[in-house]
């Protein structure tokens, strides 16, 4: 697990609710459980406040950081995906985006990732298709250098789901139905303070299945076949997540000596 990554679930998943702030001594005590080092958090830190992320304030506990609003923005995107709240419901038609790419690769490249991470798949050259329009496209656009028409389309001569790699997608879901149960198990046995134990499990639980965000576009359900593995993994998910919640939050709370 990279410090940045971790640093984003931090934030996102514990911080957002408590002011979106925290002294580095308190985040440092909260990522030792998952094997965050100190300096490996310090570093991670400092390029996110070069990167815009991050901003320092000084707090009652000491030196800290929270999160500037751009990233209060996607935090608060990123949590309504993972938690599945506001899913809005599908009206028959498919959102396009034409893209303009900006000239310069690197550009082209992180723009590709950032459309993916909204939801967004390549249809054709340029051409980015979604259920619904996406929360984000205008900064993901903006922060490329890059410019795009819209258009909405009732019908296609192919299926659009096929921009998604959904065999690899239910593959995964497959593969989390089987081990997440493991994955919290092995991190409630590997310590001995139950809130800790419980940070941890969580943590890593978290962790894990935000990744779905760079694969699973959210898909309306009735696009889905009935069999999707997505729908009891998203439940498992949420059982386990809502069973670790109260230990995990006296943990943070201890961290933050409130």
């Amino acid at each position: 697990m990279q410090a940045r990554s971790a640093l984003f679930d931090v934030y996102g998943d514990h911080l957002r609710a408590r002011g979106s702030e925290a002294p580095v001594a308190a985040v440092v005590r909260m990522l030792d459980p998952v094997g965050i080092a100190a300096p490996a958090v310090r570093t991670a830190i400092s390029r996110m406040v070069m990167q815009g992320w991050l901003e320092p304030v000084q707090l009652a506990g000491g030196r800290g950081y929270r999160t500037t609003e751009r990233a209060n923005r996607r935090l608060d995107e990123t949590g309504n995906r993972v938690y599945r709240r506001q899913v809005p419901a599908w009206d028959g038609r498919w959102h396009l985006v034409l893209v303009d790419p900006p000239p310069v690769r690197a550009a082209r490249s992180k723009l590709r990732a950032d459309l993916a991470f909204v939801g967004y798949a390549e249809l054709a050259d340029d051409v980015w298709v979604s259920p619904f329009p996406r929360a984000g496209l205008a900064e993901v656009l903006e922060r490329a250098g890059a410019t795009a028409r819209t258009a909405r389309a009732d019908s296609f001569d192919c299926d659009p789901t096929s921009a998604w790699d959904l065999a690899g997608l239910r593959a995964s879901y497959d593969g989390w139905l089987a081990s997440a149960e493991h994955l919290v198990r092995d991190h409630l046995a590997a310590h001995d303070d139950a809130d800790e134990a419980a940070f941890a499990a969580r943590f890593h639980l978290v962790h894990e299945w935000r990744k779905f965000l760079f694969a699973d576009p959210g898909l309306p359900d009735e696009l889905l076949p009935p069999d999707w593995p997505g729908r009891a993994a998203a439940e498992l998910f949420t059982v386990e997540a809502e069973r670790l919640k109260p230990g995990t939050d006296r943990f943070v709370a201890r961290c933050l000596g409130v």
